[in-house]
């Protein structure tokens, strides 16, 4: 992990900051579907970074935006599956490398061989980085329909209940997001950081 916490910090948090920025653009339902497609197999920002103020703004329209990131990540997640299917030496090893992540494509694929589906679900839902289990899927050769079931599941589960959730409870979470933004996304940040260091010592 220290390409991870060492130089790269700075780096990651330029893209964080590139990440939120497009909230604040017309084009910012185009780049919640990039965000979400590219972060399925290497781009280290999740999409919830970029939904949550998409929805802050745009109360009414919190199950589009949901929709929109869970079919870009979906989508993403067969781009993994592709570059660990053919590329996974090379392109696959680049990715995991950089997230010094090699011994946990392992053991997710010891969890492949229990359970792929519930295996994909988790890492979908979860905060474990999600790229490792679609580059290890395609490695490992897990069956697509696990990878598109496991995939739907998770990830319109986890972004349609944080979708949801600001929906609900409204103008509480709005002033709370639009008052302590920038604590919040500090602290985002550091949670997804955290998320990279956890998951190497935890799977």
């Amino acid at each position: 992990m220290k390409r991870i916490i060492n130089y790269p910090l700075k780096t990651m948090r330029k893209i964080y900051d590139w990440t939120v920025g497009w909230a604040h653009k017309k084009s910012s339902n185009y780049a919640l579907f990039i965000i979400a497609f590219m972060e399925s197999s290497f781009f280290p920002v999740p999409p919830d970074v970029l939904l949550i103020p998409l929805v802050v703004a745009h109360p009414k329209s919190w199950w589009k935006k949901a929709l929109i990131c869970t079919t870009g990540s979906v989508a993403g997640a067969f781009l993994g599956y592709l570059i660990g299917y053919l590329f996974f030496e090379t392109v696959g090893a680049a990715i995991v490398n950089f997230y010094d992540l090699r011994h946990v494509v392992e053991s997710v694929g010891k969890m492949y061989s229990d359970n792929a589906l519930l295996a994909i679900f988790g890492g979908a839902f979860t905060p474990i980085p999600y790229k490792v289990f679609t580059l290890a899927a395609g490695f490992f050769q897990i069956s697509l329909f696990a990878l598109f079931a496991g995939s739907v599941l998770g990830r319109g589960g986890r972004f349609f209940i944080v979708a949801g959730a600001i929906r609900i409870f409204g103008k509480q979470i709005q002033y709370v997001i639009e008052k302590y933004f920038n604590i919040l996304s500090l602290v985002f940040f550091v949670l997804l950081v955290a998320g990279f260091v956890a998951v190497k010592y935890l799977l």
